[in-house]
């Protein structure tokens, strides 16, 4: 499940979209992950996330499927395997489930300076407030974006 953790770490995606990848999603030449975007009205909607080459890397690691899914898992056990990960890992609280790495990519593309607009369009949302969720800083969060101004 270490592959399905850094696939919902670098895309942002969605448990249930994660789910639904397969060896195909991976565009090797673009460096990207093709999403079939699951809370859209019109079935279809894909959109393209470029995602780091350490995720290639571990997907290399990963034996080929036996179904075309890369990961044939029902979506309440990849949710508790999920959680039992980062529960090795130490994290605990609201973050430590499948949804608090979508938020950790949607702060930390904020904090690294992703325009609202491509991370509504990486995120898979339709309405720009929605995202504005993720510019709502405070904290440590708030100053190292205003460190970034300075």
């Amino acid at each position: 499940m270490y592959l399905l953790c850094l696939t919902l770490l670098y895309t942002g995606c969605r448990i249930s979209e994660a789910l639904a990848l397969t060896p195909q999603s991976f565009q090797r030449s673009s460096l990207s992950l093709s999403l079939v975007t699951l809370k859209r009205r019109r079935p279809g909607v894909v959109r393209e996330i470029p995602v780091p080459r350490d995720l290639f890397a571990a997907l290399d690691r990963v034996p080929e499927a036996p179904t075309s899914r890369l990961f044939p898992v029902h979506r309440a056990t990849a949710w508790r395997m999920v959680k039992a990960v980062l529960a090795r890992a130490s994290i605990s609280g609201a973050q430590a489930m499948p949804k608090g790495l979508r938020h950790g990519f949607g702060v930390n593309a904020i904090q690294c300076g992703v325009p609202l607009n491509l991370l509504a369009r990486w995120m898979g949302h339709a309405n720009m407030k929605t995202t504005a969720i993720y510019a709502d800083a405070t904290g440590p969060e708030e100053r190292q974006i205003a460190a970034r101004m300075w």
